[in-house]
């Protein structure tokens, strides 16, 4: 699988994709003023200590003052015990006997986006992974999947950066992108406030009803927490589908005799998805500051630095994972962390899995000869944080 990968336009950072491996788990790199994690086992440890690796506190270390009103109810945002107590409002919504009942509004979306395709070729981003996954959760948060252009949109601004996050970047620079940016993103923050303010008069049987009339400490969720967490279930609760879904397609396309092998036996689907996560992490990377000095990976990591958890270079470690570069859709066991770990562990991981089963074996069915197009190569998502495609076109026939 790495002589495919060379050929796909993945972000220059993520040299593991590559065949490339870093040199030590753990290393600091002077120029972006960030300690970078790349070992799995670190990975692993980092995820599981809030208390001395914080989600909150990265915030504090930023280069960039941002409000508190951004802030209130983002759980990627949040530590123990807060982080507990609102995960716990939409923990129900997600869970494994909800998501199953799901299944037949999945199938029977993912066959009507595909009946809308015409002639032999497929885009399968705009024409299903994409659309999929957004209309399923605007459904669940009560809104309009009609809107799910808007959406897009506001996801594209929020991962258009391509360049590396740097604590050393000029000041202004990066307060001028920002401004632009939340400028951009402040349309997405009115509409789902007008449908938060909405559900306080008029609740219905969806998350923002769910979330508007939940109590934490016997407090009702202001207006900011509820726009902030719906944001967080609204954006993560596609864009991984997307990527996984485009991520798998790619690795079978490139292993013509592992996607025969599940064409005739369908059950190793699921193995399959997991392979997936593990060999094109959605979500490459994850933020934690130190609280305390600590040792990790052989090295001193002072209290108060910023630290980047490459979820994409653990699930390549080789001293994990046999023959970590290739792509194997039997795997097992296989303990990636696609999802993450510890108390931020996906709360959408089984809507992502099962949405991605349901598609794939879908695609099996009604395109036998499924492919690549050779004269349109996929390209990548530009952010460095992110492995997906952005485009994949296909060939049915």
């Amino acid at each position: 699988m790495t002589s495919a990968t060379t050929r796909w336009d993945t972000h220059p950072s993520q040299s593991w994709l590559r065949g490339e491996r870093p040199a030590e788990p753990v290393a600091f790199d002077e120029e972006s003023g960030l300690w970078n994690v790349y070992g799995y086992e670190e990975a692993v440890a980092v995820l599981g200590d809030p208390a001395t690796f914080s989600s909150s506190h990265v915030g504090d270390l930023l280069p960039v003052q941002v409000d508190d009103s951004l802030r209130e109810g983002n759980l990627l945002e949040m530590d123990p015990p807060d982080h507990r107590k609102l995960r716990n409002l939409v923990s129900k919504a997600f869970s494994g006997r909800v998501v199953a009942d799901l299944e037949p509004r999945i199938a029977a979306l993912t066959h009507e986006l595909l009946d809308a395709v015409e002639g032999d070729r497929l885009e399968l981003v705009e024409d299903l992974a994409y659309p999929l996954p957004v209309i399923v959760i605007a459904e669940l948060l009560g809104l309009p999947s009609g809107d799910r252009e808007l959406f897009r949109g506001w996801v594209d601004t929020m991962f258009s950066g391509s360049e590396d996050f740097s604590l050393n970047a000029d000041p202004e620079q990066v307060e001028a992108e920002f401004a632009d940016r939340l400028d951009a993103m402040t349309p997405m923050f009115d509409y789902l406030r007008e449908h938060a303010v909405e559900r306080r008069r008029n609740p219905r049987e969806d998350l923002i009803s769910g979330l508007v009339r939940a109590e934490v400490d016997g407090q009702r969720l202001n207006d900011n927490e509820v726009v902030n967490f719906a944001t967080v279930l609204l954006v993560a609760g596609h864009i991984t589908t997307t990527m996984l879904l485009g991520n798998t397609t790619l690795c079978l396309d490139a292993h013509p005799g592992q996607r025969a092998r599940l064409r005739a036996d369908r059950s190793g689907i699921p193995t399959a998805i997991e392979e997936s996560l593990r060999f094109l992490t959605p979500f490459a990377a994850l933020s934690r500051a130190t609280t305390r000095d600590v040792e990790l990976g052989g090295q001193r990591v002072p209290a108060d630095r910023m630290i980047m958890v490459w979820l994409s270079a653990a699930n390549r470690d080789p001293r994990k994972f046999a023959d970590a570069d290739v792509f194997d859709s039997t795997r097992d066991p296989n303990p990636h962390i696609g999802f993450g770990r510890g108390v931020h562990f996906c709360v959408g991981a089984p809507l992502a899995r099962l949405e991605g089963r349901v598609a794939l074996d879908i695609l099996l069915d009604r395109f036998p000869d499924l492919r690549v197009d050779p004269d349109l190569a996929p390209t990548f998502m530009p952010s460095p944080i992110m492995t997906g495609p952005r485009t994949l076109h296909l060939r049915t026939a």
